[in-house]
This record gives structure tokens, C-alpha cells and sequence, in this order.
């Protein structure tokens, strides 16, 4: 391992750390934006306690007032319609005609109960209607359930239906699909031009998110607003308090935690709006955010209009979101986000395809990790040759770098243009033990945000890790401290231990640096991985400590089986006899050493005088 070799690991360091900075760091929470939409919320707030106090011990539409039209609809007693398939259970409730609780069949939080992704008043779809020549939000009528129908494909349908006094008729209609997580979700509205003023039809949708991993900070820091706004796909991160205006047209917005997102699609796009979030004050809570969503879209002026809608409530599984037919869905998948975007395709096209070629036939998904682990070191294994091979003629010119030292002692630009020299007789590339190092930088990016998403290693346990989505416990202190969390992680240790060796190997094998920051980083660098790594999920840490110990092992047979160092001496010997033409590159480099030394000479000559 040569000055540039540690050269480039310092900056794979620094650019690792810029990565984990960027994707997990807390911002500082914004003054709270809580006037957002403050009539809706009270209308709600207000047929909830009416709720409460009607009786609820019958499934049948009574009407508690001798009014009629939308009058008769606001005190009755709240009806509850069931409909799910093998993956969702959704229960809707004639109160609003919405979504009362939303149920995941297949998944369980880290208490062990059922994911239920709408569970509770603050979820709410709601949107104002003129009544009675009054402004009612639909959330404060009570709609009547139709029954249950079943189509020949398995998809069941309900309608809710609310009548106006002059003509008018609200109509929801859900159906839910076999094998899905999406309802589609139509709102028909007969006398549209006496419900909506202007034709304007402006629906409030808001999303309670709720704790469903172990790690309350860390599915924080990963939860996300994602939409696509005029075609393109956006986000923000959503542990701190903001607002968003949209002014152009939205296909979707999904409120999105670590595994598992609520989202809602406008199959003809919503023409505007806007969506604030805010955190929970408090740590103790055990929500991560509350996200309220106003959207506006003008209807075709007549007495009918239909908004075509869909809800998503389901996990964040990319080939479900790939294959939904909406527009960048899969998106909400971090693949690879922001500045580091540029990883995405090589999880999309190498490392999605090949861990699932192994998941075919391996159960174990740590098994699965560990050959996906061989399959990338076996890919990048000529980078990693060729640093080996450049840093063993790096190692051999060693002495004569040493001799031009001393000669020049603090005159670092005559060393500069003497090492130079050195470098093109030999016909050694002094970036050759960097450049490959700096190659694989992408790849342990594009790992670091697969291993992050993926919802299949939720709940899978490898030897002592009961999930390998979340990091291993070998030791709990019970007390939170600072940069390093309530645990140790056993993976974490193996990942630090590992690079050490890497490191002792490597300084075994480089002669000693005249820089300090050079020479101690090998050792620096992996006591700060226990602090980035501490909280990371364990098939990360996994991955690093298989990817570590194949390093070892490739150090070893590579520098006593392969590499033959007298065969480098000699090549360099028969490099030096050939006849040298310079590059472009060394031409430039040496007249700005050689400018240098002119500019430096004469600042001499002038305070000698």
C-alpha cells in the first residue's frame, strides 16, 4: 500500500462520510406551520365528537333530525364496511365515506402486531361541498353503504353514497383487486355545479406516520415526502417541520417511512397545491410525522364530474412499485438519491439482479449476501490487481525515492520534478494504486443504499442477527451515548477488527510516510467506522466484514503467490532502457514544476539581497 493507495482510501473515506452525513444527518426543525388548512381540521375534529356521542350500537341509516338533504346526514350512527384480499385489510366507515383503518397482512411492526399504516382520526381524505347553502367538509356527512359486490376477477367494490336536498349526490366508490395494495377510488358527483364553487374541487388528504421499526431516529432520518410534479420525480426529508407549494400539476404523493409508504394517485393529475409536515415535539412519541396535503383541480363545468383516484397502502417493494403502472413510483425505493443518483442504475442492472438470482435458490439471506459479496469481488478483482501490482513498483522504487529525498531535502518542488522523472524512466503510473481504489467507491455506495431498502431482509435472521434490516445487539447499555447509540453491534466489531488488519497488513507492506495524517489514518479510519457502522443494518456490516475478510485473503496470495518481485525489478530495469516519450499530461506537469522552481528560486534570490 503506497502514498497513493492511502491517498485514495482517504478520499473513499471522505466521500463515504460525505454519503453518510448527507442521508442521515437531523436538520434543525423549522418553526411549526400549523395554520395549514385550520377550518378543515376543526370541521373534522367537530364530526368526530358528534361521532362520539351517537350510538353506535346499530349497522342501520338513522336519522336523528327531521331535516332533510345533507342535514339528515350529519348526525347518524357510523356504519363499518370490510373489504380485503390476502395482503390488505381495509375497513371503511361511513362517517366520510373514508378509510378507518388499513391493515397489512403480511407484515408486523417491532412490536409484533399487525402494520397498520391508517389506524386513527388523523387520517383523513376529505374535501369541501356547498350544502344546504352552507360549506360542509365531506368528513362531517355520514355516507350510506351499498353492499359489497365480487366481479369474476376477485375484485370486490362498495360504494358510499350521500343524497343533497335539491338533486344532489356524493358517490364513493373503492374497489380493491386481488393481490394488490392499490384501491382505486372514484368520487362521482352528481350536481357538481351546485356542490363545488367555480368548478373547483379542492381535497384535503393527511397522513399520520407511526413507528413501525425498532429504531424510532433511524426510520425517522429515513422517511421521506416523495411525488412527481409535472413529470418529474422530487423529494424531501421529513423528520423536521416544512411546507411545500406546488405549482404544477401532481400525479402522486406519497408519505413514505423506512418499509412502508401511504400514498395517493390522481389518474388525471392534480392541477396545484400544497403539503406541510410537521415532527412529533417530543422523542418519547412514537410517530414520525404528520404530513397534510391540500391539493386543487378545476372540474368541466355541468352537473356531473368524476375524479378518478387511488390510494397505495403498502410496503416499499420495488417490483410492486415498478410493475403499479404509476408514472416513477419505483422511485420511492432509494436506490441511490441526491448526488449519489448515479449508483441507481448499478443497483437496478447488476446488484438487484444477481441478489435475486441467489435468493432463488438460497433461503438464508445472509448465505445470499456472502455470495453476492464474492460475485463483486470477483467482478472488481483486476482493480484490485492492478492497485496491488502498482503499489508493489511503487514499493520497488522505494530506495531510489528515498535517495531524491535526501538529496533535496525540504525542496519539494526539485523532488517533485525529480520523482517525476523517477516515475516515467521506470514507466510506473503513480495513480495506479488509487484509480482502482476510487473505481469501487460507486459500488459500496450503490450497497449502502440497497442493503438500507430492502424490504426483503426485514425480519430475516442470520446467526446471531434476529433482522438483518436493522442493526445487532451484543450489548445493550440502556443509556444512549453520544455518536455511538444504546449498543453494540457484534458486525459492527468484526467490520472495525477486519479493516484494522487491512490496515496493519497494508502499513507492513509501505515503508514510513513522512506525512503524520498519511501515516495514521490506516489507523484512524476504522475506529470511526464503529460510529458510522454502530447503527447501520446488519447485512451492511455483514457484507463489509465478508468483503474485509476476502480482502485479507486476496492481500495475502496476491503480494506471496502472484505478484513475483523480481520480475517488477527487472521490468523496471527494461523500462528504464526503452526510449521515453512524454505525454501531454507529464509535458504540462513538468513546466509547472519547473515554473514553480523559477518563481521559488528567485523569491530567494530576492531576500538574499
Amino acid at each position: 500500500m503506497d502514498r497513493n493507495t492511502i491517498i485514495g482510501f482517504v478520499l473513499l473515506a471522505g466521500l463515504l462520510f460525505a454519503y453518510l452525513f448527507i442521508s442521515t444527518k437531523n436538520t434543525h426543525e423549522l418553526e411549526a406551520k400549523k395554520k395549514v388548512v385550520e377550518d378543515s381540521i376543526a370541521r373534522v375534529e367537530l364530526a368526530k365528537k358528534r361521532a362520539e356521542a351517537a350510538a353506535d350500537t346499530t349497522h342501520t341509516l338513522t336519522v336523528a333530525s327531521a331535516d332533510s338533504g345533507f342535514n339528515s346526514a350529519t348526525a347518524v350512527a357510523e356504519q363499518l364496511v370490510t373489504v380485503e384480499n390476502e395482503l390488505v385489510k381495509v375497513v371503511l366507515t361511513s362517517k366520510g365515506g373514508i378509510p378507518k383503518t388499513v391493515e397489512l397482512k403480511k407484515y408486523n411492526s417491532f412490536q409484533n402486531q399487525p402494520v397498520k399504516l391508517v389506524d386513527g382520526d388523523k387520517d383523513v381524505i376529505s374535501y369541501a361541498v356547498n350544502a344546504n347553502n352552507a360549506g360542509k367538509q365531506t368528513t362531517d356527512l355520514y355516507f350510506k353503504p351499498g353492499q359489497v359486490t365480487k366481479a369474476a376477477d376477485g375484485s370486490q367494490t362498495v360504494s358510499f353514497v350521500v343524497n343533497g336536498g335539491n338533486g344532489e349526490v356524493i358517490t364513493h366508490q373503492y374497489t380493491l383487486k386481488p393481490g394488490s395494495y392499490f384501491i382505486d377510488f372514484n368520487i362521482g358527483l352528481q350536481g357538481a355545479d351546485k356542490l363545488l364553487s367555480q368548478n373547483s374541487f379542492n381535497l384535503l388528504w393527511q397522513s399520520q406516520l407511526v413507528q413501525q421499526e425498532k429504531d424510532l431516529d433511524y426510520e425517522k432520518q429515513q422517511s421521506q415526502l416523495c411525488f412527481v410534479q409535472d413529470g418529474d420525480f422530487d423529494y424531501h426529508n421529513i423528520h423536521s417541520t416544512d411546507i411545500k407549494k406546488f405549482e404544477k400539476p401532481i400525479s402522486w404523493l406519497s408519505a413514505k417511512q423506512h418499509f412502508f409508504n401511504t400514498a395517493i394517485i390522481a389518474k388525471n393529475n392534480f392541477d396545484g397545491g400544497q403539503v406541510d409536515w410537521a415532527a412529533p415535539t417530543s422523542d418519547t412519541v412514537k410517530e414520525l410525522s404528520l404530513v397534510k396535503a391540500n391539493f386543487n383541480t378545476k372540474v368541466a363545468p355541468g352537473p356531473t364530474a368524476n375524479i378518478q383516484l387511488q390510494l397505495y397502502y403498502g410496503p416499499n417493494d420495488y417490483k410492486i412499485l415498478r410493475n403499479s403502472g404509476v408514472k416513477k413510483m419505483d422511485k420511492i425505493i432509494n436506490l441511490g438519491q441526491s448526488l449519489y443518483a448515479f449508483v441507481r442504475p448499478i443497483n437496478q442492472y447488476i446488484i438487484m439482479p444477481v441478489f435475486d438470482f441467489f435468493k432463488g435458490f438460497v433461503a438464508s439471506y445472509g448465505v445470499v449476501i456472502l455470495l453476492l459479496t464474492l460475485f463483486i469481488r470477483l467482478l472488481t478483482s483486476p482493480l484490485v490487481y492492478s492497485s496491488y501490482l502498482s503499489g508493489a513498483k511503487m514499493k520497488a522504487l522505494r530506495p531510489e525515492i528515498d535517495v531524491i529525498r535526501k538529496k533535496h531535502g525540504d525542496d519539494q518542488q526539485q523532488f517533485g520534478m525529480e520523482q517525476m522523472k523517477l516515475f516515467r524512466e521506470a514507466g510506473v503510473n503513480p495513480l495506479g494504486g488509487c484509480i482502482p481504489a476510487l473505481l469501487q467507491i460507486p459500488i459500496f455506495f450503490a450497497l449502502y443504499s440497497f442493503f438500507n431498502s430492502n424490504i426483503a431482509l426485514r425480519g430475516e435472521s442470520f446467526l446471531w442477527a434476529k433482522d438483518l434490516s436493522v442493526y445487532d445487539t451484543i450489548i445493550s447499555f440502556g443509556v444512549k451515548i453520544p455518536l455511538l447509540g444504546d449498543h453494540i453491534s457484534l458486525f459492527t466489531l468484526l467490520a472495525v477488527i477486519t479493516s484494522f488488519l487491512i490496515s496493519l497488513y497494508g502499513m507492513s507492506n509501505t515503508p514510513d510516510q513522512n506525512n503524520p495524517a498519511l501515516k495514521y489514518m490506516p489507523y484512524i479510519f476504522p475506529f470511526m467506522l464503529l460510529f458510522i457502522f454502530n447503527k447501520l443494518p446488519s447485512a451492511l456490516t455483514w457484507y463489509y466484514t465478508v468483503s474485509n475478510v476476502i480482502t485479507l485473503i486476496l492481500q495475502f496470495v496476491i503480494q506471496n503467490y502472484i505478484i513475483n518481485h523480481e520480475k517488477i525489478l527487472a521490468k523496471l530495469e527494461e523500462n528504464r532502457k526503452k526510449p521515453k516519450s512524454k505525454s501531454k499530461w507529464q509535458e504540462r506537469m513538468e513546466q509547472m514544476q519547473e515554473t514553480q522552481k523559477r518563481v521559488q528560486d528567485m523569491q530567494q534570490k530576492n531576500k538574499g539581497k
